[in-house]
């Protein structure tokens, strides 16, 4: 029997349906649930996935209001019984503003918006290995405003302390240098780990957009 994964669609979501065919490409049943549906509880996921986009226009604070709408708290439930939960892009905004993982995301130092090819890093140590498969330097797409992942220094140096960044910015050769960093996040940090096993990811890069190279598969794959 296949693992079942679902898509959340938001008003405003607009990786979706990228979302939906990487998904389905690792071998996952998955689904679309509009934001207002909830998620049945008659229905067991194996992956919740929250796309990018600007959900609810991105007013107030990017994520801030889907993160206060009732599927969230769904999500949050399925996660503390151990569902993996991936956000991405505005989905990382939106698990930061659940607190669902540590942090916050803000306006890149540049004050632009940024979309184009990077490299990421997979971090090999950290508390989580299910990226362990994965390539250590993969190119990826990122398309932010507000992907400058921010944090107090105790904040970091915590996620460090308990291996909870997941990935990092870096180039082609794999060094984590302020030059392979497109948005000025701290500790060139491009995604972190969250939830009490470590089952929930936010991450800024767009694994679901790179189908054609491979990547999106091979990710994906990391939750079957």
């Amino acid at each position: 029997m296949k693992k079942r994964a679902c898509v959340v669609q938001f008003l405003g979501s607009n990786c979706d349906d990228e979302g939906v065919r990487a998904i389905a490409l690792a071998g996952f049943e998955v689904e679309k649930v509009f934001y207002t549906e909830g998620l049945n509880e008659s229905i067991k996921y194996d992956l919740i996935f929250i796309p990018g986009g600007f959900s609810y226009g991105d007013y107030l604070r990017t994520g801030v209001m889907a993160a206060r709408s009732k599927i969230m708290e769904d999500v949050a439930k399925r996660a503390a019984q151990g569902v993996s939960v991936v956000g991405v892009c505005n989905g990382f905004q939106i698990l930061a503003e659940c607190g669902l993982v540590d942090g916050v995301l803000m306006k890149n130092s540049g004050g632009q918006f940024i979309c184009k090819n990077i490299y990421l890093k997979t971090n090999e140590n950290s508390a989580n290995k299910i990226f362990a498969k994965l390539s250590c330097v993969n190119k990826v797409q990122i398309a932010h405003g507000e992907g400058l992942y921010y944090n107090s220094p105790d904040g970091i140096k915590k996620l460090q302390d308990e291996n909870k960044i997941a990935f990092y910015y870096c180039d082609a050769d794999g060094n984590i240098v302020p030059d392979a960093n497109p948005n000025g996040s701290l500790a060139k940090i491009a995604g972190v780990f969250g939830g009490k096993n470590n089952n929930v990811i936010g991450m800024m890069p767009h694994p679901e957009r790179m189908v054609e190279t491979g990547f999106s598969k091979q990710f994906f794959e990391c939750f079957l």
